[in-house]
């Protein structure tokens, strides 16, 4: 899977939740907390990834299980 592709997942899975914030949501993450490109987002950086967004998530809502929810589909694109 190509990191464009795998980024686009990420975005998807997002959507879900934040709806048209989503690209933007995630783009902060990967630049602010993975110090990349969004474009050379990688399996690898999916753990920490599903983190902060778990976090940043639990930030805007008290629903825990809307964020494990999310938090699990996106370890789902890195296999784990």
């Amino acid at each position: 899977m190509g990191a464009n592709e795998l980024y686009n997942q990420i975005v998807s899975v997002t959507e879900e939740y934040l709806g048209p914030a989503a690209g933007r949501f995630i783009d902060r993450i990967i630049d602010f907390h993975l110090h990349k490109i969004p474009s050379k987002v990688s399996p690898d950086d999916i753990p920490k990834l599903s983190e902060w967004v778990k976090v940043s998530l639990g930030l805007l809502t008290d629903d825990k299980r809307l964020v494990d929810e999310c938090e699990q589909k996106i370890l789902k694109l890195a296999g784990h």
